[in-house]
């Protein structure tokens, strides 16, 4: 398949419009939840072809359970395919079993509808999240619409392709070690990975001996981002983290800001130092003090979240029959899935000394931001790769080399539980979107969406339709 460009805005009731400008039009009654989930529908289904994001479609029967009054009431959106909605099947991206209907809604997929977004079906992951591009073994991937040969990211690599193509203005994203982030950065997106417990806990993530797993959104507007905690935050607020409320513009408090151009395992090739050093300056000029910093998290780090890794896909293909469907088969989990099995498998007797390690992160963390308002650092180490670089059918050691080398910086903020937020001011020689990451301290989503407020404004995201 040849590269192109692939995006579905046109003329038609969603427009170029975010969630938030939608949502104001059916306050008026300009226009009805309907016809807006008629326009992303075929929206939909003339990129699916291309793009290959849709995993259940519910175009007929579009799921809106919320009041005429919340905030994004109307709104056309997607789910995840790895959270559970009624009705529809959660098949996690595996081939290793066919998922029938759920019985139940979710937690968060019922917080998320309480938000007023209405849900037309289910978007594409890789197995289980677990690869940071969202291919299979014997499937065709999802695709970027920026450039088709590329990656769209992963493991929220559908959403992001709908979001971006313009299907949709917002939909559905996890991140248990960049999920949302990754593919923000991938396909010219914001995405806010929230503190642990900001929102209803992940089910599955919360089975964990160490919950990584946090639930959030892929938007193309800090706004829409904004927007959504706020709403989602009147059906659920977490008493132990600070109130976060409706956040509508750049704060007028200097900050200071940390600034790291490569993690302590991996540098980060030039075009990404590139990014995150105009990033620096713009907001330098903003009147931000940076600093460069190092951050602690180093080859240990990275080796126990490896093994933390190889844990979480050994219960998979382990209790796949019993939670997931009995016709589930391990032997038909893709070779990253079975390659991180054996990483346990071999290394299990390490897993008390990696729990402890883990979890002294968080604190580690948050000292860092005794010092620094926020941090500034790549998303990904190296530019977004092409279909194939990081495919399951790749043998694994080579795979995990290059997902190490790749994913360098998004999952401390997975094991200490604070916010990451991912920013498309980046473009690469060949014009793809690059991003660049700010962090904060645990419930300081403010401090990062005031900050991603001013860097819009002062110079607004690159859009596919032009």
């Amino acid at each position: 398949m040849a590269a192109e460009r692939v995006h579905a805005f046109g003329d038609d009731a969603l427009g170029e419009h975010d969630a938030v400008a939608l949502a104001e039009l059916v306050r008026k009654g300009e226009v009805s939840p309907a016809e807006l989930a008629s326009a992303a529908s075929r929206r939909a289904q003339s990129v699916d072809g291309a793009l290959n994001p849709v995993a259940h479609a519910a175009y007929h029967a579009p799921r809106l359970a919320a009041q005429r009054d919340a905030p994004l009431y109307g709104v056309p959106s997607f789910l995840k395919d790895n959270v559970n909605l009624r009705g529809l099947p959660t098949n996690q991206g595996s081939a290793a079993f066919r998922a029938g209907p759920a019985r139940r809604t979710a937690g968060f997929a019922g917080q998320f509808l309480s938000t007023g977004l209405q849900v037309l079906g289910k978007t594409r992951l890789p197995e289980f999240g677990l690869n940071a591009s969202t291919e299979y073994a014997a499937a065709d991937p999802v695709r970027n619409p920026w450039s088709t040969g590329h990656s769209a990211g992963a493991s929220s690599g559908g959403s992001a392709a709908l979001v971006a193509a313009g299907v949709v203005p917002i939909a559905h994203a996890n991140d248990g070690g960049g999920s949302i982030r990754i593919p923000a950065a991938a396909c010219g997106l914001v995405g806010l990975k929230p503190t642990r417990g900001r929102l209803v806990l992940n089910e599955d993530g919360r089975r964990l001996p160490i919950d990584l797993v946090t639930d959030g959104v892929l938007t193309r507007s800090v706004r829409d981002t904004a927007a959504f905690l706020a709403a989602a935050e009147l059906h659920h607020r977490n008493a132990s983290l600070p109130p976060l409320g409706l956040v509508q513009g750049p704060g007028g408090k200097p900050r200071r800001i940390g600034l790291v151009l490569d993690s302590p395992v991996v540098a980060s090739d030039a075009e990404t130092r590139a990014a995150v050093e105009r990033t620096a300056a713009r907001l330098e000029a903003l009147g931000h003090t940076i600093d460069p910093v190092v951050l602690p998290f180093g080859a240990e780090f990275q080796r126990d979240f490896t093994l933390y890794w190889g844990y979480i896909a050994f219960v998979i293909a382990a209790s796949g029959r019993l939670v997931l469907d009995r016709g589930f088969r391990a032997k038909r989990l893709d070779g990253l899935t079975l390659g991180l099995r054996g990483v346990f498998t071999r290394e299990w007797t390490r897993i008390p000394g990696v729990l402890r390690r883990l979890r002294a992160v968080e604190a580690e963390y948050a000292g860092l931001f005794r010092t620094y308002d926020a941090i500034l650092s790549p998303t990904l180490a190296h530019t977004t790769p092409e279909l194939g670089h990081l495919s399951p059918n790749v043998p694994f050691e080579e795979l995990l080399r290059r997902l190490q080398d790749y994913v360098a910086f998004t999952p401390v903020n997975n094991v200490s539980g604070g916010p990451g937020l991912s920013l498309p001011t980046g473009v690469t020689a060949s014009g793809l979107p690059l991003g660049v990451h700010l962090s904060a301290g645990h419930g300081r989503e403010r401090t990062l969406l005031e900050l991603a407020y001013a860097l819009e404004a002062e110079q607004p995201w690159r859009r596919i339709q032009d």
